[in-house]
């Protein structure tokens, strides 16, 4: 039976055997990438390969999603992320769902704590499905992806959880942290040559401009048809020259093998007809042959494994796109371009984009009405599109002329020398560079390239070099922020407390909080939060001017630079430890005094910063009580002066402040009396001086004769100094 791809077969065919010299398996990898895209386009189901954080997708799934209009969209993204998906009405993209946890049970102990992000911004496909799902009613959005408890599972043990630098961007803020990342859409080629022939001989540099290059823009104005063929073709070409033999091959067809199974299951369990739903997947994805692709019912579902006992925490922390161009190893600018070609396409097309209601920092188009849809053959629109050249704009002077204009006066800004004889070369250069590289218009890393060329001569005179203004131009580092409503009760508790200082905790600016403790006594509450937050929180987040807290000191004023807006995701995570900042600066002093390294002290510090910023007697009698039991237990003076000053702090302290050492029953009485010792240098080491001490007087019995080698005559608990 002859198929719609037959003629594309053959003429591949015949360019294999053309080339003689060329490798034995050329026919076959050729016939076999016609063969997955016939395969992928005769599923019921309909199968939409996209590319993380493409404009050229995200047009794609704006198109289809108003001409098919599905009921059911199943979608690439870990299935435990569903219920955060509402809260992204209350951000400001780009965001990023979160998954984390710090009690682990199931995993390794010391790679704790565990964090997964997936960074979702407005010009990228999976955005424009949720935002139709949720905003469309009767649809039904699906998650079908592994779990986050998956992901570690199938990562071997010695891997470190950090993201990959290699290209990564320079970003100012480290909003994602250690966080593993996971994407929809991760088309890359994992064949090394393969990647290195594609730049030499696209005389590119990095494999995110040859994507631009050679596949946003031919795609940004092309048919569905088209687009899915040549995604499909993208995605079975990767897959087939992909090493085999690989952990990350599997894991990706064990991955295929979960999303399937998942889809299959919602099927037989809603009886929904394929014809109505949407698959989105990566377009890696979208060219899989697993077994369980399709509808064949005699094929056995993938056996999941169950999840394991930790327990994780969800919600939203804020991204940028030098954040995701960091994790996920893009070129610098690269996530910046793309939301900025979005946004022309848009203007060009006429297209209104999905949105959330009440979704931050948007703008609203009118509706462009669309045919509807019609149902039709599969045609090929492979081989037209493979044989004729590439339909690319036209050289756009006007935008060009622009972008020489401002370079160079942002230039000035920063220090350097530039001129407008240096406008007129960047944008010359501009233009040959992009002949020589055969373009028919210079896109916006040729620009780039001859803005460093003829604007960065010797030195960077300011903070910023060439490329970084840049980058600023075509469309700046974008910072995300997640609204009041979606943050966690911390947090909002955090900024309910210091409403009264009157500052702007959402704005990611340094702000200076002066606080008058004697004209305004209330704000004394305040003092007390900012204080915890700063044993809590990175040194930047709060910072005090004027004023300190230690023993026996009490001050009327203070002064605070706070900048809770750039460490949101700081103040983000400390929800997932507890209710309240109290709470969680309890479990920390508890984790530090009872940790396996800890010593004496490690636990008279957290003795003093309970008393300090709790004021919880009974968890500083505990946090003294660990601290006698771990003085007791030393067998070395390392920390010996140490432990003197701060047990002569708390000393000073509770004899100036209370009448009596915590656990003593009698007001005036004493345990011990020291006399000082003619052997000085010698230490020595004295057991409990009394079964009746109390843990306090114990201290200054041990510290004492440990530190000092002072000799001491225990008394009963009744009898008075001398």
């Amino acid at each position: 039976m002859s198929g719609p791809f037959d003629a594309l077969r053959a003429h591949l065919l015949g360019a294999a055997e053309a080339l003689s010299g060329g490798p034995a398996a050329l026919p076959e990898i050729l016939a076999g990438i016609v063969d997955d895209v016939d395969h992928a386009l005769r599923e019921p189901l309909e199968i939409f390969p996209v590319c993380h954080h493409s404009p050229s997708s995200a047009l794609a799934m704006v198109r289809r999603l108003r001409v098919k209009q599905p009921q059911v969209i199943y979608l690439e993204l870990c299935e435990d992320l569903g219920p955060l998906l509402t809260e992204l009405r209350n951000c400001r993209l780009p965001v990023a769902l979160q998954a984390f946890a710090a009690e682990l049970d199931g995993f390794a102990a010391e790679s704790a704590p565990l964090s997964l992000i997936a960074p979702i911004t407005e010009a990228s496909a999976e955005y424009q499905a949720i935002a139709y799902a949720l905003e469309t009613p009767g649809v039904e959005l699906v998650l079908v992806d592994r779990s986050t408890d998956h992901v570690f599972q199938w990562q071997p043990a010695s891997e470190p959880h950090r993201p990959d630098p290699e290209n990564a961007g320079e970003t100012d803020d480290d909003l994602h942290g250690d966080a593993v990342g996971v994407e929809l859409g991760d088309l890359r080629p994992r064949f090394a040559e393969l990647e290195h022939h594609l730049l030499h001989h696209g005389r590119v540099r990095h494999w995110s401009e040859w994507w631009d290059q050679y596949v946003e823009q031919p795609l940004a104005g092309a048919d569905h048809d088209t687009y899915r063929q040549v995604m499909v073709l993208i995605g079975s070409l990767f897959r087939r020259l992909a090493p085999h033999d690989t952990r990350q091959y599997a894991d990706d067809e064990n991955r295929e093998r979960h999303m399937w199974t998942r889809i299959r299951r919602h099927l037989a369990a809603t009886g929904a007809d394929r014809a109505e739903c949407l698959y989105v997947c990566g377009a890696f994805h979208a060219a899989s042959r697993v077994p369980e692709a399709g509808s064949d019912p005699s094929t056995p579902d993938f056996a999941i494994a169950p999840r394991t006992g930790t327990k994780w925490l969800y919600g939203l922390i804020a991204s940028s796109h030098s954040a995701i161009e960091g994790q996920f190893a893009l070129a610098p600018g690269f996530v910046s371009i793309a939301a900025a070609t979005w946004q022309k396409a848009l203007g060009r097309s006429g297209l209104t984009p999905f949105r959330l209601d009440g979704q931050k920092g948007g703008r609203r188009r009118a509706r462009r009405a669309l045919p509807a849809p019609v149902a039709g053959p599969v045609t090929d629109q492979l081989t037209a599109y493979l044989c004729a050249p590439a339909a690319l704009d036209g050289l756009d002077e006007e935008e060009l002329r622009g972008w020489c204009v401002d370079i160079v006066r942002l230039a000035r800004r920063n220090g350097y020398l530039a001129s407008t004889a240096d406008a007129i070369a960047v944008l010359e250069t501009s233009i040959l560079l992009a002949g020589l590289r055969g373009r028919a218009r210079p896109t916006p890393y040729d620009f780039q390239d001859a803005a460093v060329t003829c604007i960065e001569k010797e030195a960077v005179p300011g903070r910023r070099d060439v490329r970084r203004l840049c980058e600023i131009l075509l469309g700046g580092d974008r910072i995300g922020q997640v609204g009041y409503d979606a943050m966690p009760p911390l947090a909002r508790d955090v900024h309910d407390r210091l409403a009264p200082l009157g500052l702007n905790l959402e704005q990611r600016t340094i702000q200076r909080a002066l606080l008058d403790l004697a004209a305004r006594p209330e704000l004394a509450d305040c003092s007390q939060l900012l204080w915890m937050l700063r044993s809590l929180l990175p040194d930047e987040a709060v910072r005090p001017i004027m004023g300190s807290r230690r023993l026996g000191e009490t001050h009327i004023q203070e002064s605070w630079d706070v900048d809770l807006g750039r460490h949101q995701r700081a103040v983000i995570e400390l929800g997932y430890e507890g209710v309240t900042v109290e709470q969680v600066l309890e479990q920390r002093l508890r984790r530090a005094a009872w940790d396996p390294r800890a010593t004496a002290a490690t636990a008279l510090k957290a003795v003093e910063d309970s008393l300090l910023l709790l004021r919880s007697p009974r968890l500083t009698d505990e946090l003294g009580a660990r601290a006698v039991e771990l003085l007791a237990a030393e067998r070395t003076v390392d920390e010996a002066s140490a432990v003197l000053r701060r047990i002569r702090r708390l000393l000073a302290h509770y004899l100036a402040t209370t009448p009596v050492l915590p656990g003593d029953t009698r007001t005036t009485a004493r345990c011990c009396r020291p006399r000082s010792s003619r052997r000085t240098r010698r230490y020595a080491r004295s057991a409990p001086c009394s079964a009746s001490c109390s843990p306090w007087r114990a201290w200054r019995c041990r510290s004492a004769v440990t530190v000092r080698s002072w000799s001491w005559r225990c008394a009963s608990p009744t009898r008075r100094r001398r």
